[in-house]
């Protein structure tokens, strides 16, 4: 699986460990920075990821900064996107089995390296259940795309 990943400078440390611990498992990582614990805005790299998940280049995203919450919140600002914030296991399978999840948000300093690897692992591994869940999933693209005819009007 090509996995795209990034971080802000808060999350610098876990996006390596995360790398690192995915390429070991086999997995294709595409890092899109950032490169170092030097101050930078994360929505830059929440972009990044997004474009990467939207285009197909990359089949899940992964977005870390301090608390996960302005990557979670700035990713799902991209349509096609939707985002999850987890900070246990239970969460990750359930937006993977219910909201068809593609871009995983962790916050470094309120989640542990191993647990980090926990939730990803459980991230990657659960499949989407689809039946009556896509008929929600689907009304959330359905409200997407009226929100861009909106603005486009």
């Amino acid at each position: 699986m090509k996995i795209a990943i990034a971080a802000d400078h808060g999350a610098y440390d876990l996006k390596e460990e995360l790398k690192k611990y995915l390429s070991g498992k086999g997995e294709e990582v595409i890092d899109y920075g950032t490169d170092s614990t030097a101050s930078v805005h994360y929505p830059v790299y929440a972009g990044k990821v997004c474009r990467s998940v939207q285009s197909g280049e990359a089949e899940k995203g992964i977005l870390l900064c301090s608390t996960g919450i302005g990557m979670s919140i700035a990713a799902n600002k991209y349509r096609g996107i939707r985002a999850a914030l987890c900070h246990e296991t239970y969460s990750a399978k359930y937006t993977r089995l219910h909201n068809d999840a593609n871009v995983l948000c962790i916050g470094a300093l309120v989640t542990g390296k191993g647990l980090a690897k926990e939730i990803t692992d459980v991230f990657l591994e659960t499949e989407f259940e689809g039946g009556r869940h896509k008929v929600r999933v689907d009304m959330i693209t359905e409200a997407e795309n009226e929100e861009m005819k909106r603005s486009n009007d």
